[in-house]
C-alpha cells in the first residue's frame, strides 16, 4: 500500500550550545494511505514534538518528513501555508472552535478560506454533518453543546477539506468517558468508511486501542511498535497496557 506519510531520520533540538535538549532522536517510520496510527509515550517522551513537526507547527533540526509525496521540511512561506490549509486536518484536545461562530460556520470556515462558492460549501457541510450525526446542532454555538459534540464539530472541520492526513493531539483528553467513546467511534467511521489517514497522539491506552498500529516513543526514540492485526480491541488494549508498563507510562481507563 502507498505511504501517505514518511518520516525519515528526523532529529529535533531545543535550546542553544550551552543548554541543548534533544527532543527527537533519529526517528523513522511510515504511515500507509488509509491507516490509523497512534503515537504513545510518557510525558516528555517527544511524542507531541513529533506531531508538531509532522503538522508543520514546528521544524525539524535534521531529517525529512514527506506527506503525499511532498517534503514538508523544504516548504516555506505561502507554500507552507497552502499545504497546511489544503493537505492537513487538525483535531486538538481543547477543540479550538471559534465561540462567535455557529457549528455550521466553524465547519465551513476552511472552505470559505479556499474561496469555494456558497452552494458547494453548504452541500459539503450538510453532508459531513449528516455523516457525523451533528445536523441538529449546526445552528448552535460551541457554548451551547456538549464536549463530545464540540469534538465532533472539530472532526467535521478537520476533514471537510478532504485532507491527505488528519492529525489528532490528545483528542479525548477533555472528554468524559461517554463522549470519548462516541468520538472514537467517529474516528473509526472516518478511517474505515471515509478512508481517512489518521495519526493520533495519546497517553491513554483505551483511546489508543481504536488505532490499527501504535508507535511507542521513549526519550525521543521509537521504543516499540504494536500492530492490532486480528486482535479484538480488548486484546489490543491489554497489549498496549503491557508496553506502557515497560515504558513506565500512565495507565488509564479499563475496558
Amino acid at each position: 500500500m502507498e505511504n501517505i506519510l514518511e518520516v525519515k531520520n528526523i532529529e529535533k533540538y531545543y535550546g542553544n550550545k550551552s543548554n541543548l535538549t534533544k527532543a527527537i532522536d533519529n526517528i523513522s517510520f511510515n504511515v500507509a494511505n488509509g491507516e490509523f496510527v497512534g503515537i504513545m509515550g510518557a510525558s516528555g517522551s517527544g511524542k507531541t514534538t513529533l506531531l508538531n513537526c509532522i503538522s508543520t507547527i514546528d521544524k525539524v533540526t535534521s531529517g525529512h518528513i514527506i506527506i503525499n509525496g511532498k517534503d514538508i521540511t523544504k516548504l516555506k512561506g505561502n507554500d507552507l501555508n497552502k499545504f497546511r490549509r489544503e493537505e492537513l486536518g487538525f483535531i486538538f484536545q481543547d477543540f479550538n472552535l471559534l465561540d462567535t461562530l455557529t457549528a455550521y460556520e466553524n465547519i465551513a470556515l476552511a472552505l470559505t478560506i479556499q474561496k469555494l462558492n456558497s452552494t458547494t460549501i453548504d452541500k459539503k457541510v450538510k453532508r459531513i454533518a449528516q455523516e457525523l450525526e451533528i445536523t441538529e446542532i449546526l445552528n448552535k454555538y460551541p457554548y451551547q453543546v456538549s464536549g463530545g459534540q464540540k469534538q465532533r464539530i472539530a472532526s467535521a472541520r478537520a476533514i471537510i477539506t478532504d485532507p491527505k492526513i488528519v492529525l489528532a493531539d490528545e483528542p479525548t483528553g477533555a472528554l468524559d468517558s461517554k463522549s470519548a467513546r462516541q468520538l472514537l467511534g467517529t474516528f473509526e467511521y472516518l478511517n474505515q468508511s471515509l478512508n481517512a489517514s489518521i495519526v493520533m497522539v495519546t497517553h491513554d491506552a483505551f483511546t489508543a486501542s481504536y488505532a490499527e498500529r501504535i508507535i511507542f516513543i521513549k526519550d525521543g526514540k521509537v521504543f516499540n511498535e504494536l500492530i492490532k492485526g486480528n486482535d479484538t480491541r480488548k486484546q489490543f488494549f491489554e497489549k498496549i497496557i503491557e508496553v506502557q508498563t515497560l515504558l513506565g507510562g500512565e495507565l488509564s481507563d479499563v475496558i
